[in-house]
């Protein structure tokens, strides 16, 4: 299977019209060049297809000085509508706003972009929806639509026990064969 280059946003623009659409408001708005001392990554479900009418738009970043990273956040996206910052633990900040239709989260953490949940879910997912095919992403995208979170709609469909966060991260060690092998 061949890995997307998922740092460089640019496969955005032969994607869905969404897809298109993030990319265009992306690259007028400047948020990731804005961001780009901090290893932002795009992530969640808008990046492999599998997002809905509600979907926002997740960029993960690396953050180690916290002060200065909130005054650049405040400083480039306090003009949007319903900017919004807040602090989770001592070394999450989370920030929230709007760009035309679409809602904007930027997460922070004192961790790799590399190693963020968000992205080690997403490039999971992925891998999962590339070897079950487009019948499996229909099921996920029609869970997500009735009100049920990404992770937990994998979780569902594979059958899996436990917390679906952390089953799902599970699936780093496993090799394309026994995802295939997994019955459900």
């Amino acid at each position: 299977m061949k890995s997307r280059n998922w740092k460089d946003v640019s496969y955005l623009k032969s994607g869905s019209l969404k897809q298109k659409k993030v990319y265009k408001l992306l690259k007028t708005s400047g948020t990731l060049k804005i961001l780009s001392d901090y290893n932002p990554l795009l992530v969640g479900t808008i990046p492999i297809e599998i997002d809905t009418e509600n979907s926002d738009i997740d960029i993960v970043c690396e953050v180690y000085n916290f002060a200065k990273f909130e005054d650049i956040l405040k400083e480039n996206f306090n003009k949007y509508k319903h900017f919004k910052l807040r602090y989770k633990k001592r070394n999450i900040i989370i920030c929230n706003f709007w760009i035309d239709s679409f809602e904007v989260e930027i997460y922070g953490t004192n961790n790799k972009s590399e190693k963020s949940d968000g992205y080690r879910h997403m490039i999971v997912e992925s891998r999962i929806l590339s070897l079950y095919g487009n019948d499996f992403k229909k099921k996920v995208i029609q869970l997500k639509k009735e009100g049920i979170k990404t992770e937990p709609a994998f979780a569902r469909l594979l059958n899996l026990k436990g917390n679906p966060y952390e089953e799902l991260l599970l699936f780093e060690n496993y090799t394309d064969e026994e995802i295939e092998n997994i019955k459900f």
